[in-house]
């Protein structure tokens, strides 16, 4: 059985917007990314608990992972993509505006260097942000695309 998550792709249509379309995503934090702009990004996501309704998972991860709740907005399924890794993504999206004071991620623990012995904690994202489509399509990982790709023809 794959690993699951589930997240949460907010977009917009700002007035005068020359690429028309925005997506919210996420810089995922910690070393290995730090340097890391092209690829680098993500949609808010994390683990399904057990048998935990996905849309729940999305909205409870996403809270965790910006520091705000997500918006009241009408969530649509985008469907379920399987990652390079194996995991598989439910995703889905609203139309919302959204504009945090601050991103403020929880963190996780691990060890760097690695074979140091030095264990610190690093937020799991680092920053979030509006991005036209055309951005996002170089920003998020390789295996996110097709989420993307899915808004895009929901929206069509």
């Amino acid at each position: 059985m794959p690993m699951r998550s589930a997240g949460i792709l907010l977009y917009r249509r700002p007035a005068g917007s020359p690429d028309g379309l925005e997506v919210w995503i996420a810089h995922m934090g910690g070393p290995f990314w730090a340097r890391k702009d092209e690829h680098g990004w993500s949609v808010p996501k994390g683990l399904c608990e057990g048998d935990e309704d996905p849309l729940a998972a999305a909205q409870r991860e996403f809270a965790e992972e910006i520091g705000s709740p997500p918006p009241e907005a009408d969530y649509v399924h985008l469907g379920e993509f399987r990652q390079p890794s194996g995991k598989v993504i439910t995703a889905f999206a609203a139309e919302a505006e959204f504009e945090p004071a601050d991103v403020v991620s929880n963190t996780f623990a691990l060890e760097w260097p690695k074979g140091s012995g030095r264990v610190q904690e690093y937020p799991e994202v680092d920053r979030a942000e509006w991005v036209s489509e055309p951005v996002a399509r170089v920003k998020l990982v390789k295996g996110q695309i097709p989420i993307l790709d899915a808004l895009l023809t929901r929206l069509g």
